[in-house]
């Protein structure tokens, strides 16, 4: 079921700042499963889109100018379709951004007045800009394209505003999660081939609960180009285009010849594509004992081999599985945010219970709670 109330209110404000009969869509923000830090080693993610979205009121207006609220910001932003445009809100340059990559791919856009509102966690690692990018490409894709833009194109100008507009050199995963989300269903990405499989997910027995610690550790250098330089350094030296493509016999060859730093990247890497056929074979068979497994598996490598947990995250992590929690990671690039957690319905409230008061004690604040359900992505809704 949409939201409602979030409509309503959008409606309400559409109507009485423009006038005119909007139409609406409605796009998510998205979880990833497993594959982590895999995308730049040319291997697998497997993302889904979640029933929280951003949702946008939109009709034409007739003239060469777009204007656009955002309901939560209270803030409006009016702005023209060229380049030199571009609107000083940093929220309103998704949107501009997004008309301009249509337009560079030699779609059409006009004029058109907006209201959008969301219930997407902001800060939370579920990806509220692309759930904003992609709401908007498919609408603008549908109202003045008549839909032959086709949706691999939708998440790539989802990227390329982030590249572009945004300053942010993001991997493809979020936008093409987002556009390409499935009610039940994840999807395997290969992040080399943009090749692409939906695979069940519908446990009636088994919910998926993110506990965002709410914390961001800052750190001076940058530990995400530090990690693809061993990774990138490592692949070299094996003579592999990416360590997609690397064996966990070819890494042992030569680990005498590498630093101890760069084998543990590495082999975090190799032990993960593993990891993310392994759910592939799980989730068909419906084994969710086996996916959470796998889970555990990922988060000891994001923590001792990859290094880009932090002591909340892995006290987080303990304080499941001493629940009996049946899989729990941290989900994201990492040094703060969410663990992902596959409970059964029956531990549910006493692990949310346990995970929030214990980590209130120890950190002197409440981590935030969001049950997700895998769901549709971008859509048109009336």
């Amino acid at each position: 079921m949409e939201n409602n109330m979030m409509r309503e209110r959008i409606l309400h404000e559409f109507e009485s700042r423009f006038g005119s009969e909007p139409s609406f869509y409605a796009s998510a923000g998205r979880i990833n499963l497993i594959g982590e830090h895999t995308d730049y080693n040319g291997g697998f993610v497997f993302p889904g889109a979640i029933d929280k979205v951003i949702m946008a009121a939109i009709a034409p207006n007739g003239s060469d100018r777009v204007r656009v609220v955002s309901l939560d910001l209270d803030e409006e932003a009016e702005f023209g379709l060229r380049e030199e445009d571009a609107p000083s809100q940093s929220w309103a340059r998704y949107v501009f951004g997004v008309c301009r990559e249509i337009q560079k791919r030699g779609g059409k856009v006009k004029g058109f007045d907006a209201v959008f509102s969301g219930d997407v966690p902001l800060g939370a690692g579920l990806s509220s800009s692309a759930a904003l990018e992609s709401c908007f490409a498919y609408a603008l894709n549908d109202i003045f394209n008549g839909n032959s833009i086709d949706k691999l194109e939708l998440a790539r100008i989802g990227q390329s505003t982030e590249h572009n507009y945004c300053g942010v050199n993001c991997g493809i995963m979020d936008q093409f999660a987002s556009v390409m989300g499935k009610k039940g269903k994840l999807i395997r990405l290969d992040c080399r081939s943009m090749d692409f499989e939906y695979f069940p997910f519908a446990p009636e027995d088994y919910e998926l609960i993110l506990v965002d610690s709410r914390v961001k550790h800052e750190l001076a250098d940058s530990p995400y180009n530090k990690r693809r330089e061993s990774c990138e350094r490592v692949a070299g030296r094996l003579g592999v285009e990416t360590l997609r493509d690397a064996t966990e016999e070819m890494l042992e060859s030569v680990r005498g010849e590498i630093s101890d730093e760069d084998y543990r990247r590495a082999k975090f890497v190799i032990e993960e594509k593993e990891r993310v056929l392994g759910v592939s074979d799980a989730l068909k068979e419906g084994d969710y004992e086996r996916v959470g497994e796998l889970m555990y598996a990922t988060h000891r490598g994001l923590s001792k081999d990859y290094e880009v947990s932090c002591e909340e995250l892995d006290f987080l992590n303990d304080v499941a599985k001493e629940c009996g929690v049946t899989g729990s990671r941290i989900m994201g690039g990492g040094f703060g945010g969410c663990t992902i957690n596959l409970v059964r319905k029956d531990l549910r409230d006493r692990f949310v219970e346990t995970a929030v008061s214990r980590f209130k004690e120890k950190y002197g604040h409440e981590p935030k709670v969001y049950p997700v359900v895998i769901s549709d992505g971008a859509r048109k809704l009336s």
